[in-house]
């Protein structure tokens, strides 16, 4: 064999920009001519029909983040969403504890195959000892109850691997959610969602624009209370196994005083990892942890703290699982 000579940088970078250029071509060239027929006459599902649908369900693929999709029409399906927030700034020497967690209990029946509705039963237990601006106190209760609606704008498909839905989600709850002190909420959710398929059968990404709008009137003093966040979330989820999904996922929250976004009040950054998991052909589990790495309070008390814990806690953690039928 004849010896190899020393390839300079510059001839590799000329090398890879002539076979990007010819791949280019080729994938063109490939395309003008259209899908290779099959032996039976139709094309199959990959040489690109245009029409057929992303064959993996995203409504419940990520953490936080919501995914666009909806069964199908006649689809009935029972879940239960928890979401956990624990540790808050203490308020003085001595152990501290802040651990809050809402289950709700959801029935969601698809009308049409983009429509879905969901009501459901909200719980609330938490236990906070020692915590700036949080009472002591130790409880569980039916807190309230709430009535998702969700319409997919735009399916995935071969053609627009990309998928856009709205939802909406009235809330009525029995206590504050951080301080859970005995008052009349109300609360809406709103998302607008958007997903993609970035490559076939292996990775997916998500993203959510969120404004939550609340009022409460504390029971006993009459007071009310009107605030609103505005939160962006997005995710990567990558097929690890047939049933096993694995990704990272980002928020970005602002908590406003206010119920339309009137008056700053912090913001929190927080990072985490998602597990999703298929159980058999109907049933999932989606598991989804996040750290606070940053935030800002405008509180002159902490505003040069690094976190904000006034608004938000340190970590957060969402177990979601169901079953279709």
């Amino acid at each position: 064999m004849l010896p190899s000579r020393p390839v300079s940088f510059r001839q590799a970078w000329h090398r890879v920009r002539r076979a990007a250029r010819l791949s280019v071509l080729l994938v063109a060239g490939s395309a003008l001519a259209g899908p290779i027929p099959s032996a039976s006459g139709k094309d199959h599902q990959e040489a690109g029909t245009g029409s057929a649908p992303d064959t993996i369900d995203t409504e419940n693929l990520f953490g936080f983040t919501e995914g666009t999709d909806t069964g199908k029409a006649g689809e009935q399906e029972v879940v239960v969403d928890a979401i956990g927030r624990f540790s808050k700034r203490r308020a003085g020497p001595g152990s501290s504890a802040y651990r809050a967690s809402e289950p709700i209990v959801s029935y969601q029946y698809d009308p049409t195959d983009d429509f879905s509705i969901e009501p459901g039963l909200q719980f609330d237990a938490r236990d906070s000892r020692n915590i700036v601006g949080v009472p002591d106190k130790t409880f569980g209760l039916v807190n309230g109850g709430s009535l998702e609606f969700k319409y997919q704008v735009l399916k995935r498909t071969d053609d627009h691997p990309f998928g856009i839905a709205l939802q909406a989600e009235p809330l009525y709850s029995r206590v504050t959610p951080i301080e859970g002190q005995g008052a009349d909420v109300f609360s809406m959710d709103t998302r607008l969602m958007a997903d993609a398929r970035l490559i076939p059968g292996k990775l997916w990404a998500g993203a959510n624009v969120i404004y939550d709008p609340s009022v409460a009137r504390l029971k006993g003093s009459g007071d009310t209370d009107r605030s609103s966040t505005l939160s962006l979330s997005g995710t990567l989820m990558a097929r690890a196994t047939n049933s096993v999904f694995l990704g990272p996922e980002i928020r970005v929250m602002r908590a406003y005083d206010g119920s339309f976004l009137n008056r700053f009040l912090g913001r929190a950054v927080f990072v985490g990892p998602v597990l999703h998991v298929q159980v058999r052909e109907k049933g999932f589990l989606t598991v989804a942890y996040s750290a606070q790495v940053s935030g800002h309070d405008r509180a002159p008390d902490f505003a040069d703290r690094a976190f904000n814990l006034t608004q938000f806690a340190r970590h957060n953690l969402r177990v979601r699982f169901g079953v279709e039928f």
